[in-house]
């Protein structure tokens, strides 16, 4: 063999070899895997409502780990307020016409976020309901529809706090309601569940809408106290609202004499139970539905079944258990069984 014929047959196999070395890295190779089997390369889109919620702020949180945990592409963006349905619905929209593989959507309500998932659901693109139920009827009229719903049992966490209230309450007395946003249905379910387990026991003498929102909370419980001088019990749909609620009763001079049981389990509202001036919360773990809500998309993606509603877990938070809550917060504080990560799934 000439030499001039070795030259060529060295920048022949040279040449082959980039070639197949561009090929493997094109289809992602043998170590395409990362995390969790294959799951490199997903891309997942989440939509909630804002982060000034710490609330929406776990999720976010629960879900931005579980995505570094399995190596995936996590993407997470909400509105600037807790009613802020036009802001959300731009940040959807926006995201929609990116290259995503899979989408999760908390809704300000029961309406907003189906015409910006049309494109999503056009595509086949995989979407799922998290925490606040979309509307179904409307959904399917728009050609939308979801994988999988994943949230709370609303109606059960309200039968929690009425039966916490009446415990502390001593099954009987007035009690005030501290709606959450007009039309979302987390809020009625909460309100429903309450008012079913309190019936013929506590008499329901205020109810009034504060938005989720703090402040709001605080002003609106300022004149319910003023109007309903006897009220000896609240119950509030959001903590930030229980919040703002027993702000309210401390400036009256009522501390230890209205008892106060809100939703969520935020930080805030176990600090505050810690510290009295909260009887107590229904906590429903957002960091852990977000962590679901990755599990399922990549799921999903592999084409693997998930159930059509996950329930994630809830707990009444008092003084009993509230020290263990703190420590072993943003997780439950008991164990629960996660169906998308059963042995034999």
């Amino acid at each position: 063999m000439s030499n001039h014929t070795r030259r060529r047959l060295r920048t022949v196999t040279v040449a082959l070899s980039v070639l197949a070395a561009v090929a493997a890295c094109g289809r992602g190779g043998d170590n395409a895997s990362s995390g969790s089997g294959g799951s490199k390369g997903v891309r997942i889109a989440i939509v909630t409502r804002d982060f000034t919620n710490p609330y929406w702020a776990a999720l976010r949180d629960g879900a931005l780990a579980e995505g570094k945990k399995q190596g995936v592409t996590v993407e997470v963006q909400a509105g600037q307020s807790e009613t802020d349905s036009t802001g959300e619905n731009a940040k959807l929209s926006t995201l929609a016409g990116q290259n995503y593989d899979c989408f999760g959507v908390v809704p300000v309500n029961a309406t907003n976020v189906i015409t910006p998932l049309v494109p999503v659901a056009q595509k086949k693109i995989p979407i799922l309901n998290l925490d606040t139920q979309i509307d179904p009827d409307a959904s399917q009229q728009a050609g939308v529809s979801y994988a999988s719903f994943i949230g709370s049992d609303n109606l059960s966490a309200g039968q929690q706090a009425g039966e916490a209230l009446l415990k502390r309450m001593g099954g009987k007395g007035d009690v005030a309601i501290l709606q959450g946003i007009a039309g979302e249905q987390n809020g009625i379910n909460r309100q429903k569940g309450f008012s079913e387990k309190v019936a013929g026991k506590l008499s329901i003498v205020a109810t009034q809408p504060a938005d989720y929102d703090q402040a709001k909370a605080q002003t609106v419980t300022e004149a319910i106290l003023k109007a309903h001088p006897k009220i000896t019990g609240i119950f509030a749909a959001n903590d930030s609202m229980g919040l703002g609620a027993a702000q309210a009763v401390k400036n009256a001079g009522l501390s230890g004499k209205v008892s106060i049981i809100s939703v969520d389990g935020i930080t805030a509202a176990l600090e505050a139970v810690k510290a009295g001036t909260l009887s107590g919360t229904i906590s429903q773990y957002p960091y852990a539905e977000g962590q679901m809500a990755v599990q399922a998309c990549i799921d999903l993606v592999r084409k693997k079944t998930v159930p059509s509603r996950i329930v994630s877990p809830t707990a009444l938070i008092d003084s009993g258990n509230v020290d263990k809550a703190i420590s072993s917060f943003p997780q439950p504080v008991e164990p629960f069984t996660n169906p998308l990560t059963t042995a034999g799934k």
